[in-house]
């Protein structure tokens, strides 16, 4: 439960920090997976993500309108989109991105390096628990 409850904590608290600098935790997500995966595909960016391909349309299409981002057809195969940040899309990520790393800066405050490293451990035996 202390995890569960911390993991919401910190979650509510970035996506604060997320809209105070003029996003959202799901348009940073996006942005941070087209960013990463230049002319991803939506069936790729839904998985990269962790949603489904109807949430992921819904996304894209408010950040396509609001200039954000270009979706085009793969001209190798028609039933494909494919995603490409524009400059506007571009700007926005990185006003997310030092939004992030101030963000993380804050959370990480009086830890050393070697407590956030066995902490990190934890974490992943507890996903490996969780996945077997």
């Amino acid at each position: 439960m202390n995890l569960g409850r911390t993991a919401k904590l910190v979650a509510q608290a970035f996506d604060a920090a997320l809209v105070e600098a003029g996003g959202t935790l799901p348009v940073w997500l996006t942005l941070l997976s087209v960013k990463s995966s230049e002319l991803a595909n939506q069936r790729e960016l839904a998985g990269m993500i962790g949603i489904q391909g109807a949430t992921l349309t819904h996304h894209l299409n408010a950040m396509e309108a609001q200039g954000l981002l270009t979706r085009r057809r793969d001209p190798l195969n028609r039933r494909v989109h494919l995603v490409r940040l524009t400059e506007a899309g571009e700007a926005l990520f990185e006003t997310l991105r030092q939004a992030a790393l101030v963000f993380d800066k804050r959370l990480r405050t009086g830890l050393p390096d070697e407590r956030l490293a066995e902490f990190a451990r934890v974490l992943a035996v507890l996903r490996e628990n969780v996945e077997s």
